[in-house]
């Protein structure tokens, strides 16, 4: 750092204070009693101003230029425009010491001996506020919210906006250490408030806002009377009893001196956002200097090290923009950097530091040596083992513990000085001096080689890579290249101010100058373009350039040169510099190039480059047809036209070497067919169809389908041209094409059947199916298309296809909810695995959902299932035991309908002695494992209701008391609860026309039967009306060992002659029913009955013993009396004879349960259905 006097003047009074307007333009001083305003520029005297009676001590300019406030010896304060008229004046107690004014608010804080005040536009008064002690000077902060007070007793108050007091600092100086001046550093970068202050007891310190000191105190051996930061709060200005100006970092850290004077320096600043600095002295001495801060930098390959804030050192990768700071603390001199070496001077020794490690992208630096003492040197330059100081003639070369091992003395004075390279500790040093000589130092050796002797000084030099060639600026501008053995002058080239090699290639360097950047490869023409700043490096595509202070990498295309090469066929030197950087498309460039040339190594390697894998397989090629014996250039580069779209060219090449098939493949393949043509060899069918072929292809591509529909049919190609009129929906081009084509052309016959069945067309699909004979593909059309009733006629043609029509139907009926029907059809497929799977999802979802009755009917379906499989002997056992399991199940859940109806809704349709029967009948059918869904609750809750109003209270009470040990719902609790307790009110009996009768013995059984719905004395099973669950009068018989059911029913069909009475029965018969009727217009007359004679006997064991009848009674008993249940292999018929005839009894053929026929029309009429099975009944009438 240097300061340069930019003008002086004199004023007859001491300057107290300076102030410059914010634009910098205007400058204004207190002298005497008077403000002398002067221009910046030149120091021309603009203007004094007088308003004061007595001495001006300070000045202040508001942050947006519009006034600015004076402050004097006789007790007040003016305010002045910037068009310096005095607009406003006011008064304190004492004289005035200092003024400041709010950078936010541009309110004016003004302090006298005794106490400060407070000032702003908007106010018609001033606010003042009393002070302990003399204030000597203030500063604001940098957001305006807090005023600082420097004291004569050395305490600093620190005051709000309204002037109160927030925190106090009392130094341990106290009044033997005035404070003189302070200053907030104005950076808006720094996380905290951070006040500067100097006092008489000759210390610079800094405190936080909070009062905290920062650092320790740093003497400073001088009285200060003014300190003021720069703009941006990097540098710290400070004046005082030593007469001189000096420069500190806002640390405190001593820089240098900016100006020496004659007297005190009472004040400093200075200009806003310049390097300008103006000093006021005790004569009324004005200096104005400009501050020049030098570069202090090093650069080796891609690293840079250079000073950043006089005394930090930045070192920067170049191409990984990598940055690392080291901070040093004092002022640094020199760097030099080399390697894995980083060297420092600063004022008082010499720091080394090196990288932790060897990695390339390492920047962690630490400290290796020390050398404390005090160097004066020019240069300096750092290597493995040494530093090398270069003065004014004399190099000196020292050890890291500073030792001085060698010295060389030079015959004129060192220009310039580099580092080129070599082994650790014999480093070669490239020395240029001011009489032109050019030398080369090993640092191990104390003799200098002279390379050459130029005429005129040297400004730059370097040396090319492989040390063969060296670049020289001199004073006038000019670079000169030299090869280095034979001293022999290469090239020059002017307007040149640095220049570097090129550390990747041999032949290219470049130099900058006039604003240019010059590249020049080999003896080819330079290639400029515009630059700002000094080349000081050149590695591969970067040139690393100096400007302002700033070093930056700069990418440079190296296209200019590779061109060059390329123009004279220099294909592999081409590649070397397009490897340094160069663009796609020179790549490209290069790649094209190199191929026409037959360079096919450089080709691939450029194709590489840019992933072009079609030319690297081209290469790839040739390369393989070479190792083959290939020879025939023309060939190989009728290839690489044809690949470059050169196809005349190329054709010629093929023509020329023989190869006419080739051309004619290529024209082919381009859709080029009228060039193809004056290839083809005359007559060869094959040749023709394979052009055609093409040209329907390309006919096709730019979307002509009719012309390449016929002409695939033309050359036979029926695959593509049925394939084409299907995807484009042409029903009758598929049409034409299935009845031209014979069935023997099985492959485009099915192709054109699927286009048919994707277009919607199933009966031109059934047609081509129909020509080919594929009966199966026609089944699966019809079935894909649901066509069903022609799926099920060709099945009954052909039942070998029953599977596939029947499963997939079943699935369809499935997916369309129409379950009942799928099990039909699964079965009726042969699929009973499926059909049973569905069954049983069927019975789950309707208990599930309270659909008793629906689970009674999927019950009893199951169970006829099972009876069809018993018929194969394997499974007999256990189906027909699951048959009778789901018997049973069905008739729970189709009785158990109505109680689920009766207690979960408000009104029932089925009547007392219905709903009465139905729970005896359950309460005596279940078994402690109680069927899902089934509560026991409801069927005990229903009877004991029901036996309530019909009068079999014995009964009630019985269930009443089996609910107490249940758990019963909340909504029968009270009903349960109140029925237990008005039961005991009534008799203990049940009425006796509620008693059921066992038809057999004619034994009345009781209410509840522990023994089930059998006969307490007979044990004769009861047979229950389906509908009312009334006890029938029937009773089952079976038939005496040696006579078949054939035979039982033809002895029934006999009319016995011994009876020969008035007929008043009437049997109605039909495929759906049995009903024996009362013609009650004839009396009947009554004789012995054989069958009623089986029954006249009392049981004498509490085992069941049948009715077994033989021929005899069975040809006396009449067809209408007996009801037969017809149950298919492997079930024995059951028999049932009616002991009351005169009571219609009806059976349904298919589920075998027995009702009243009364009840049975009713049910029938409203179902039109068996109400059990559901069976379908078109005419339910008599």
């Amino acid at each position: 750092m240097r300061a340069v006097l930019t003008w002086r003047d004199k004023a007859e009074q001491c300057i107290y204070d300076l102030a410059f307007k914010p634009d910098g333009t205007q400058l204004i001083l207190a002298a005497g009693n008077r403000l002398l305003v002067y221009d910046t520029s030149d120091g021309t005297l603009l203007q004094p101003l007088k308003g004061h009676k007595d001495t001006v001590y300070c000045v202040a300019y508001a942050k947006d230029g519009k006034r600015f406030a004076s402050g004097s010896a006789d007790k007040s304060v003016i305010i002045w425009t910037s068009k310096l008229e005095g607009i406003l004046k006011y008064t304190h107690n004492d004289s005035i010491q200092c003024v400041s004014y709010n950078p936010v608010t541009h309110q004016l804080a003004s302090c006298s001996s005794g106490d400060f005040g407070l000032w702003s536009p908007e106010q018609k008064s001033v606010t003042k506020h009393k002070s302990s002690s003399k204030i000597t000077c203030c500063s604001w902060t940098n957001d305006g919210q807090y005023l600082a007070l420097g004291m004569m007793n050395g305490v600093i108050s620190i005051r709000n906006k309204n002037g109160e007091e927030k925190v106090k600092i009392e130094r341990t100086g106290g009044s033997l250490s005035p404070i003189w001046s302070i200053c907030w550093n104005p950076s808006r970068e720094e996380h905290n408030d951070i006040l500067a202050i100097a006092d008489w007891g000759q210390k610079l310190s800094f405190y936080q806002l909070s009062g905290k000191q920062v650092g320790k105190d740093r003497p400073l051996n001088f009285d200060p009377c003014c300190i003021s930061y720069f703009s941006k709060g990097e540098y710290i200005l400070l004046g005082g009893s030593d007469r001189q100006v000096s420069l500190f970092t806002k640390d405190g850290v001593r820089l240098g001196t900016v100006g020496e004077q004659s007297s005190w320096v009472w004040t400093c600043r200075e200009k806003p956002d310049s390097n300008y600095v103006v000093t006021g002295c005790q004569d009324g001495t004005i200096a104005f200097y400009q501050l020049v801060f030098s570069t202090v930098h090093g650069l080796y390959k891609d690293r840079y090290a250079y000073r950043d804030s006089m005394t930090d050192v930045i070192v920067q990768h170049l191409i990984t923009e990598q940055k690392v700071r080291i901070k040093c603390k004092e002022l640094v001199k020199k760097i030099a950097i080399y390697k894995n070496r980083l060297a420092i001077q600063l004022p008082e020794k010499i720091l080394i530091y090196e990288l932790y490690s060897d990695d390339s992208s390492d920047m962690r630096y630490r400290l290796k040596e020390k050398i404390l003492k005090k160097f004066e040197c020019n240069l300096l330059v750092v290597c493995a083992s040494h530093i090398i100081l270069c003065q004014e003639k004399r190099l000196q070369c020292l050890s890291f513990s500073g030792g001085k091992e060698r010295e060389w003395q030079m015959e004129s004075l060192i220009r310039y000085i580099k580092v080129i390279g070599g082994p650790p500790g014999r480093e070669g040093l490239l020395v240029g001096l001011k009489n032109g000589q050019i030398l080369k130092i090993f640092v191990d050796n104390l003799f200098a080689i002279v390379l050459l002797k130029h005429p005129t000084a040297v400004r730059c030099l370097d040396m090319s890579a492989s040390r063969k060639k060296l670049a020289v600026v001199d004073e006038n501008d000019t670079c000169l290249v030299y090869d280095i053995h034979t001293k022999e002058l290469l090239f020059q080239e002017p307007n040149a101010n640095s220049v570097a090699w090129n550390m990747q290639c041999e032949d290219m360097l470049c130099f900058s100058g006039a604003s240019y950047l010059s590249i020049k490869a080999s003896t080819f023409p330079v290639h400029q373009q515009k630059l700002q700043g000094y080349v000081v490096g050149y590695n591969g595509s970067k040139i690393f350039c100096l400007h302002d202070f700033a070093m930056s990498a700069v990418e440079v295309p190296q296209s200019t040169p590779m061109y060059q090469y390329l123009d004279r066929k220099m294909f592999r030197e081409a590649y070397q510099i397009a490897c340094l950087g160069v663009t796609d498309a020179d790549w490209r460039e290069l790649a094209m190039e190199a191929l026409e040339g037959l360079e096919f190594e450089t080709a691939k390697k450029a194709f590489a480059r840019v992933q072009d894998l079609r030319y690297l397989e081209l290469i790839s090629s040739i390369e393989e047809r070479k190792k083959r014996g290939e020879t025939n250039s023309d060939l190989f580069l009728a290839d690489v036209f044809a690949y470059q779209g050169k196809f005349h060219e190329a054709a010629k090449l093929y023509k020329r070497s023989g190869h006419e098939d080739f051309a004619l493949a290529m024209y082919t393949d381009l859709c080029m067919f009228e060039y193809a043509k004056d290839f083809l060899r005359s007559g060869d069918p094959k040749e023709t169809k394979m052009l055609i072929t093409k040209q329907a292809d390309w006919a096709r591509n730019i979307n002509e389908p009719k012309a390449a529909v016929e002409m695939y049919l033309s050359a036979g190609e029926y695959t593509k041209a049925i394939k084409i009129s299907g995807n484009l929906g042409w029903v009758d081009m598929l049409i034409d094409i299935t009845r031209k084509l014979d069935k023997a052309e099985r492959e485009p016959l099915l192709l054109c059947a699927h286009y048919f069945k994707e277009l919607d067309s199933p009966s031109y699909a059934a047609e081509t199916y129909l020509k080919l004979g594929d009966l199966k593909a026609l089944v699966r059309l019809h079935v894909d298309t649901q066509h069903w009733d022609e799926a099920f006629t060709l099945g009954e043609k052909h039942p070998e296809f029953k599977d596939d029509i029947y499963v997939p139907y079943a699935q369809w009926l499935a997916e369309n909810d129409r379950f009942e029907e799928a099990q039909k059809a699964f079965h009726k497929a042969g699929w009973q695995g499926e059909a049973v799977r569905v069954l049983e999802q069927l019975m789950h979802n309707a208990v599930a959902e309270n659909r008793f009755s629906d689970a009674a009917y999927y019950y009893w379906m199951l169970s006829m299932q099972c009876l069809e499989i018993a018929q194969d002997p394997a499974q007999k056992d256990a189906m027909l035991d699951k048959f009778h399991h789901f018997q049973h199940l069905a008739k729970l859940y189709h009785g158990y309908h109505a109680i689920q109806r009766f207690t979960e809704e408000p009104f029932s349709l089925y009547r007392p002695e219905t709903l009465f029967n139905i729970s005896r009948f359950l309460l005596h059918s279940l078994t402690k494992d109680m069927p899902p869904g089934i509560s026991k609750v409801n069927i005990l809750y229903t009877l004991a209701k029901q036996s309530r109003a019909l009068g079999a209270y014995k009964l009630a009470r019985h269930a009443y008391n089996k609910l107490q040990g249940l758990v019963v719902p909340d909504k029968f609790q009270q009903s349960i609860e109140l029925g237990s307790l008005t039961i005991r009110s009534k008799p203990f009996h049940d009425s006796e026309e509620l008693v059921p009768l066992c038809y057999r013995c004619s034994t009345n059984n009781p209410l509840f039967n522990s023994l089930g719905n059998v006969c307490v004395n007979c044990r004769q099973p009861f047979v229950f009306s389906a509908s009312s669950y009334e006890v029938l009068h029937l009773v089952e018989f079976q038939l005496e060992e040696g006579i078949s059911d054939e035979e039982a029913v033809a002895l029934i069909d006999l009319e016995a002659p011994q009876h020969q009475q008035e007929d008043r029965w009437q049997e109605v018969a039909s495929s759906d029913f049995q009903t024996l009727r009362l013609d009650e217009t004839v009396d009947p007359t009554g004789d012995d009955d054989p069958f009623t004679a089986k029954l006249s006997f009392e049981q004498g064991s509490s085992e069941f013993v049948p009715v077994v009848v033989g021929r005899a009674v069975l040809r006396s008993m009449s067809r209408r009396d007996v009801l037969i249940k017809r149950w298919p292999l492997p079930l024995r018929w059951q028999y049932f004879r009616s002991l009351l005839p005169d009571i219609a009894i009806t059976m349904c053929p298919s589920c075998f349960q027995m009702f009243y026929s009364e009840d049975y029309e009713l049910l029938v009429l409203q179902h039109s259905c068996c109400p059990y099975c559901r069976r379908r009944i078109n005419n339910p009438g008599p």
